[in-house]
């Protein structure tokens, strides 16, 4: 084999062999595209394929390959958490800041709460935390995952709904707008790394001041110019972020959130992000799955997932009902946002990514999170579609 055979080797399996079990299922009827991805991700790592067949595996996915696909599904996460930066209107939020002030702050409360004490159930065991990670690091990530949002996960859920041009589709996003900003502050917090505070308060003061440039500039600009400029924008972030210690991924949102979705027209970004889906996060999905571990938890890490995924349910449900009590919500309604809200794949997982890097959890754990990201945003679709028709009878 010649030098990059492996490489696209690896890339076919990656791009076709996933889209063609979701369709061999049904297709969305049964499950979202981006489910089946990951799952397959997860069955072709080193779990159940490198077990079974561990020459053939070894043969394709080979150190020089993995560098590869790793590097590819780094630039692909870093375009779409930029993404979901751009798409956090702010400005709206505030206008309509009782309502998405108390929601989105009690949906993100109360999983965060539950799903600290689940991270205190896992601490009592030291394979669940990294080995850089301190017991409040590990705590505080793992109540933060439960809390996650996807946000554009969401808002291809909202579509297939048909009620994301709605009020309440639109409420919806401002709720997990809001709830991006707070993951993104807090996985920045767990970060913090005191032998670095001196560059991490230049970075927050030189993003401040570039910033405020960068949206003068961008507000002026059209077409191609904003989307070169905007890439280039979003590089310059990540690095500086990551040169600061608080991942690439951090600079990332940030880069997107300073900037207005309404520059690039909601039609465009939409257009971006699909692509961004099927010709990328395809690679950053396998790339997860190589990085899941059974080996050390056999079926605690099953354990462990439905206990996280407890927490997370349970949390949004309550979240969302005690500020449907107090905002006067129709009866119904509580339960169809705390169902939306729930959905985690990819934000969750990209969080639980940056967790592991940082050795604030163990490869134990992060298999555990992957699956409870799955398990939920599997129940999300039809929990919705339920009480859709329940309300329309």
């Amino acid at each position: 084999m010649t030098a990059y055979a492996p490489f696209l080797l690896a890339l076919l399996i990656i791009f076709t062999l996933p889209w063609l079990a979701w369709r061999l299922i049904g297709g969305d009827r049964v499950a979202p595209l981006v489910v089946v991805q990951i799952m397959a991700g997860i069955l072709l790592g080193p779990a159940l394929v490198g077990a079974l067949v561990p020459t053939a595996y070894d043969a394709i996915f080979t150190p020089r390959t993995l560098d590869q696909l790793f590097g590819l599904a780094a630039w692909a996460v870093m375009l779409f958490v930029f993404v979901a930066g751009i798409e956090v209107d702010i400005g709206h939020a505030w206008r309509e800041r009782k309502d998405a002030l108390t929601t989105s702050g009690l949906a993100l409360l109360a999983p965060l709460a539950l799903g600290a004490v689940a991270g205190l159930i896992l601490l009592t065991d030291n394979r669940w935390i990294g080995p850089e990670g301190a017991p409040w690091q590990f705590v505080a990530g793992i109540g933060m995952a439960c809390a996650v949002t996807a946000l554009p996960i969401l808002v291809l859920f909202l579509e297939r709904l048909e009620i994301l041009r709605t009020a309440l589709g639109q409420r919806i996003l401002r709720y997990a707008s809001l709830d991006d900003i707070a993951v993104w502050g807090v996985l920045a917090l767990i970060l913090l790394d005191t032998a670095r505070l001196g560059k991490q308060a230049v970075f927050v003061v030189a993003f401040a001041i570039l910033a405020i440039l960068t949206r003068k500039l961008f507000a002026r600009l059209k077409g191609g110019d904003l989307w070169a400029l905007s890439l280039g924008w979003l590089l310059l972030v990540a690095f500086a972020a990551d040169w600061a210690g608080l991942h690439f991924m951090v600079g990332a949102f940030l880069a997107g959130a300073v900037l207005d979705a309404h520059w690039f027209g909601l039609e465009r970004l939409d257009q971006f992000r699909d692509r961004v889906l099927l010709l990328l996060m395809p690679v950053f999905f396998l790339s997860t799955g190589l990085r899941t571990r059974w080996d050390m938890g056999g079926l605690d890490v099953l354990g462990a997932a439905l206990l996280l995924l407890l927490a997370a349910v349970a949390g949004k449900l309550i979240g969302t009902k005690l500020a449907g009590h107090l905002l006067g919500w129709p009866k119904g309604q509580a339960r169809l946002v705390g169902w939306l809200l729930q959905t985690k794949a990819l934000i969750m997982i990209i969080f639980a990514n940056i967790l592991l890097d940082e050795g604030v959890i163990s490869a134990t754990s992060f298999t555990a999170l992957v699956l409870m990201a799955v398990f939920s945003t599997l129940l999300t679709m039809p929990m919705a579609r339920r009480i859709l028709r329940k309300d329309a009878a």
